[in-house]
């Protein structure tokens, strides 16, 4: 029931994402501000194939883990509303650390780095999928089943809130007053694809802002007047961007990294799973790092000198 459930999400957001982002287009052209490109919103597009390919390939296998799990499951609720509530929460709060580990962990920052690429923020870009995500997503998921939630109908929380998450990718809408303080809105979101320093791995939450304000992850948009202006995109763009480097190119870096003879297991180990734009000689910097320089803050500590690398030294 929950398959025919999903399709019908489809069939009823598929011609409302055709609508907003035709209103998108209309009322950006109309205020001379231009926030679609062609080539953005083709990468846009071949990356939500993609990532919808291999969902489609491994769902079946996800599936039966998650079906595993559910039937050795300790918990079971029978009130159909408090059920369905419950797991749009749990679920958000287990995306919001799949969603922080992808920011935090360089070997998932690798699978997640495809969805910030863009230097433009509208709805199209809501679809630039991490195109890998589907392999490991499902983990996350396993103690919702393990509580009695079943696999088919976890898949559909997904689905929903996903929409959401589409939504959100405008620079049209502005404060949403009230809604501002539970869920996330576009002026979190756009905060969430700035690259600029304060803003960088900032509000994580695909439907509410709570798990961001409780971990301190939270960052509200700052007017022009009290900080700089949004910049969309990597703190580093691509050099040369292909249909295979907009996928593959962070992956280039870590075997890059990888393959260095000056640094051991240790920082190599570092250069895979510690936080993205970490290096052993201060090279490159983390989001916490580029924050507390902008801050005028010390960021020697977090640095591991090797054979007497320091800011200065070469990659």
């Amino acid at each position: 029931m929950q398959a025919i459930y999903e399709q019908l999400l489809i069939l009823i957001s598929t011609p409302l994402y055709l609508v907003i982002i035709g209103l998108e287009l209309l009322l950006s052209n109309y205020g001379h501000k231009k926030v679609y490109s062609w080539k953005d919103t083709a990468a846009n597009v071949y990356l939500m194939l993609l990532n919808a390919f291999l969902d489609l390939i491994v769902r079946t296998g996800y599936l039966f883990v998650l079906n595993y799990f559910f039937h050795h499951s300790f918990f079971s609720l029978t009130d159909p509303i408090v059920y369905w509530v419950m797991l749009l929460v749990l679920e958000d709060f287990l995306y919001y650390w799949l969603h922080r580990f992808d920011h935090e962990v360089r070997l998932f920052w690798a699978v997640h780095v495809t969805h910030h690429s863009s230097s433009q923020l509208n709805f199209s870009v809501g679809f630039r999928s991490s195109v890998f995500q589907p392999l490991y997503r499902f983990i996350y998921f396993i103690p919702l089943a393990l509580l009695g939630f079943k696999p088919l109908d976890i898949v559909f929380i997904y689905s929903a809130t996903q929409i959401w998450g589409i939504f959100v990718h405008t620079e049209l809408i502005d404060k949403m007053g009230w809604l501002e303080q539970i869920l996330v809105t576009p002026s979190h979101h756009r905060v969430h694809h700035a690259s600029n320093p304060k803003y960088l791995d900032m509000n994580l939450g695909m439907f509410l802002i709570i798990w961001d304000k409780w971990f301190g992850t939270f960052q509200p948009e700052l007017p022009v007047d009290k900080y700089q202006p949004l910049r969309y995109g990597l703190t580093k763009a691509i050099e040369k961007e292909t249909p295979l480097t907009i996928v593959f190119h962070e992956w280039s870096n870590i075997h890059k990294d990888m393959q260095r003879t000056d640094i051991g297991w240790k920082e190599k180990l570092f250069y895979v799973f510690g936080p993205p734009g970490w290096s052993h000689d201060g090279t490159r910097l983390t989001s916490d790092q580029l924050r507390k320089l902008e801050a005028g803050e010390s960021i020697m500590e977090n640095i591991m000198p090797v054979n007497g690398g320091g800011l200065n030294a070469q990659p």
